[in-house]
């Protein structure tokens, strides 16, 4: 029942409607009994800065932001954490007292899957990463900050997985270069964790991110796609008999740290890793 005093928390995005996050937010807020509810913004680019304004006046008490909006956000904001600041981009907004403040889960939210689900310690690794747009960015800086040994990035476009690079060299002190697709064999079999953080697994009928046969059983694959839950790449680490690491991890606990930052209560994992099982169609 929503009321005079139901708590509204939402995310922008454009689009915004294939979003699972209220399902897994509003399931949390029953399980708590919590008079909260969670719902989806459609906020276009041309409207962002209007919604931004807006979010004090009508009272709302935390979102989430998607694309387009995670960087564009920023000059709206009051302040950031030091997270958002290092990655450059927002995907929480913290209503604090009147002020906003922004904050990037998507990595940490990586980190406690890479550590709670695949048992895998992410200091002193190397880390392959297929990919160098806004997920491997989140990822690659809590990497480093965690204490990767070394990053690498392989990226059809050069120059911005060269920009990535450089950012986390000059803003952690971790080591980072990247590498031309001829050089994958190489570097993946010296690597321990491979990352896929493209789209590319979106659709059951698309090609692998990189060649199969880089796929080593010494490897952890993680795939940053969370839908299907099993794409192309995770198929592949199956059958070379790698360790394997799904994208739902990282959805669910970025979300799990954006409502403890929102309501300061200890999430309800189970419950919404629940919700989201359901969405996606995993019985």
């Amino acid at each position: 029942m929503i009321s005079g005093k139901t708590k509204i928390f939402g995310i922008f995005g454009y689009p915004v409607e294939h979003t699972f996050s209220p399902g897994m937010h509003n399931a949390a807020f029953k399980k708590l009994g919590m008079d909260a509810c969670y719902v989806p913004f459609a906020v276009h680019p041309g409207r962002l800065v209007d919604a931004a304004k807006a979010l004090i006046p009508l009272g709302l008490c935390g979102l989430n932001i998607t694309v387009p909006h995670k960087q564009k956000i920023i000059p709206l904001l009051d302040d950031l954490s030091e997270e958002a600041r290092l990655i450059g981009a927002v995907n929480t907004i913290e209503v604090k007292e009147g002020r906003l403040i922004g904050h990037n889960t998507d990595g940490r939210g990586f980190l406690r899957s890479l550590k709670e689900q695949a048992k895998f310690n992410p200091r002193g690794k190397k880390f392959l990463f297929i990919g160098s747009g806004g997920a491997a960015r989140a990822v690659g800086f809590s990497l480093a900050l965690a204490g990767a040994e070394k990053i690498i990035i392989c990226d059809i476009d050069t120059q911005k997985a060269g920009i990535l690079a450089q950012d986390i060299k000059d803003k952690t002190g971790g080591d980072a270069e990247t590498i031309t697709r001829e050089a994958l064999p190489a570097y993946a079999a010296g690597a321990e964790c491979l990352i896929n953080a493209t789209p590319i697994g979106l659709k059951r009928s698309d090609p692998l991110p990189l060649p199969a046969d880089c796929i080593h059983k010494h490897h952890l694959v993680c795939d940053l796609v969370y839908n299907p839950p099993e794409t192309p790449f995770l198929r592949a680490a199956k059958a070379r008999k790698a360790k394997r690491l799904a994208g739902l991890g990282m959805l669910l606990f970025q979300g799990v740290i954006a409502f403890e930052i929102w309501t300061g209560e200890k999430a309800p994992v189970p419950v919404m890793k629940s919700a989201l099982m359901r969405q996606i169609g995993i019985s």
